[in-house]
Formats: C-alpha cells, structure tokens, sequence
C-alpha cells in the first residue's frame, strides 16, 4: 500500500519561504507523474504543480508560478516543493500526489498534508 507523508509546513512571514517534502513508501515513484494540491480555508482542494516522470517537466497554477519550484528524487522516493516569497493567500494545508492523470487529476491516496500559514 502506498503511503504519502508531507512535512515542512509551519508558520511564516510574508515574504518568506518555506521547503516542503513528501516522503513516499510502498512503491517507487519514478515512473509517475507527482504533483502538490492544497486546500485554504473554506475553499476546495486545488492544483499548485506537477512534474513529469521522464525528463522532469514541470507545469505550475497561474497563483504560483515563478515563485515555487517542484522537483523530486526517485531514488530516495520524495517529492519537494521549494515555495519562496509567501504571500497569505498561500495559507492551506498542502498535499503531494501520484501518480497524476490528464488535467492534472490525483489518481493516488492522499496523505495527512502539511500545514502551512503565512502571516501578513
């Protein structure tokens, strides 16, 4: 059974950055697809980034581009999401995924997610 755990969440200033990881076990991930979703407040689940499994092609939301960074290591089996200039508006609880399908749905078991705030 695969089994996702993130970490690296914690409260932050705005403008700060943060280092998030996603320690995966049961399977290995290099042949998936791995993205980031996360859920503010009273709103719902949403994309943030997904990288490719060949070639690590990355594809980020509009809210977040050019201020996060994907990336993985198969070989340890851990997703990462490098999030630098935090604003509030990125305060949720973030979860990693995979393998990811077209329209970049989440196909995997979600994990219990990391808590991320940003203070203003």
């Amino acid at each position: 059974q695969v089994q996702l755990t993130e970490s690296g969440g914690r409260l932050v200033q705005a403008g700060g950055s943060l280092r998030l990881s996603c320690a995966i076990s049961g399977r290995s991930i290099e042949y998936w697809d791995m993205g980031w979703f996360r859920q503010g407040p009273g709103k719902d689940r949403e994309f943030v980034a997904v990288i490719t499994w060949s070639g690590g092609r990355t594809t980020y939301s509009d809210s977040v581009k050019g201020r996060f960074v994907i990336a993985r290591d198969d070989g340890r089996n851990i997703l990462y999401l490098q999030m630098n200039n935090l604003k509030p508006e990125d305060t949720a609880m973030y979860y990693c995924n995979g393998p990811i399908g077209s329209d970049y749905q989440p196909l995997g078991s979600w994990g219990q997610g990391t808590q991320v705030t940003v203070s203003s």
